[in-house]
């Protein structure tokens, strides 16, 4: 195999990229991502982290008390961002249905130092963001009263409880959870499962615009023409990938080895491109090819996700500082993997191309 032939042919696949839809539907779906990426923040950080979803909105919103006055309603009064009226529950309820109000607290007459736990019973809107916003700001609250009633029964306690030091960051860690833990790697590992399915489109129309006898005929071998194809799909990851890194650099997210992640991506996206090329080459045919491909796709990622050492987390990882010695393992085992499946493609092409007429 020569590497000019090769290069020859990933040449002519890259100034045809531009008719290939996969890519242009891929560079079309990057951009709708990049363009409504705050909407898309705010939106799945409120799923993971409905805390969060608060500090987005500086509307007060009305809320209705009902019961007995007791140092709950004070904290309520307190805060700037709820506005409480005392009302009976019968009414409260009423206007809570016609959506005059965002929420309705009723308190019990239970006496702080009762034996009696404090059943405090709260009415919001169902499936309503408004109602998940109610519901945080209020948590703190009753947070703060809770506080307060462990503060009036601590006589009965028998032993001292022992102090929680939580340290005043920990707040914002679901945030970086998803962004480190779900974010990062999706984005990364998105351009090589593009790639993958590119590579199937790439070969596949050489069977269905019949060029591949034409091909054969020419200096390039079969086995040459795949190669040159899988060359430019692998440089497609991390261009892409390195993109998604600088726009969350540009965002403020900090990634603590940008080269390191784009090596482990980009070997683990050539596997997946190697696995397409093969699925290709076997079926000669993009809808065929494609499901098989998509079947298998959900097959290994479902087995590899398992491992407690997979790329995703070795990823986050990696993206925060943490990796430990396993990363070179897995980059050895990957490697090992990558060497095989291109030993087994470099003897299947092969094969095809002594077979009569390429097939």
């Amino acid at each position: 195999m020569k590497a000019r032939h090769v290069t020859v042919v990933a040449k002519k696949e890259f100034f045809g990229l531009a008719s290939e839809k996969t890519i242009l539907l891929a560079v079309l779906l990057q951009v709708f991502i990049a363009l409504f990426s705050s909407f898309l923040m705010v939106g799945l950080t409120s799923m993971y982290d409905p805390a969060a979803l608060s500090g987005y909105s500086h509307f007060r919103y009305d809320i209705a008390y009902a019961g007995n006055e007791t140092p709950l309603l004070g904290y309520l009064e307190e805060g700037s961002d709820l506005r409480v009226h005392q009302m009976d529950l019968s009414t409260a309820v009423e206007l809570l249905k016609e959506r005059r109000i965002s929420a309705v607290i009723y308190v019990p007459d239970t006496p702080a130092v009762s034996d009696d736990p404090v059943k405090i019973t709260l009415y919001t809107l169902a499936n309503d963001l408004q109602g998940a916003v109610v519901d945080v700001r209020l948590k703190s609250v009753f947070l703060q009263y809770e506080q307060n009633l462990r503060t009036a029964r601590a006589g009965r306690l028998d032993v001292t409880p022992i102090p929680l030091q939580v340290p005043a960051s920990a707040g914002s860690g679901d945030f970086y959870g998803f962004v480190y833990g779900l974010l990062v790697p999706l984005l990364v590992f998105l351009p090589g499962i593009l790639s993958a399915a590119l590579i199937i489109d790439l070969i596949t129309e050489e069977y269905q615009h019949g060029t591949l006898e034409t091909l054969i005929s020419t200096p390039v071998t079969f086995a040459e023409m795949v190669w040159g194809k899988v060359l430019i799909c692998t440089l497609l990851v991390p261009i892409q990938a390195g993109a998604w890194i600088l726009l969350l650099s540009l965002n403020r997210i900090a990634i603590e080895d940008p080269f390191l992640i784009l090596l482990h991506v980009t070997l683990g996206s050539l596997v997946l491109i190697l696995l397409g090329a093969f699925c290709a080459l076997h079926y000669k045919e993009r809808t065929a090819a494609q499901f098989v491909f998509s079947t298998a796709l959900v097959v290994i990622l479902l087995f590899v996700l398992a491992l407690p050492y997979n790329p995703l987390n070795l990823v986050a990882r990696i993206a925060v500082g943490t990796a430990g010695t396993e990363q070179w393992l897995l980059l050895a085992v990957t490697t090992l993997a990558v060497i095989g499946l291109g030993y087994a493609m470099q003897a299947y092409a092969g094969r095809i191309e002594r077979a009569p007429s390429g097939k």
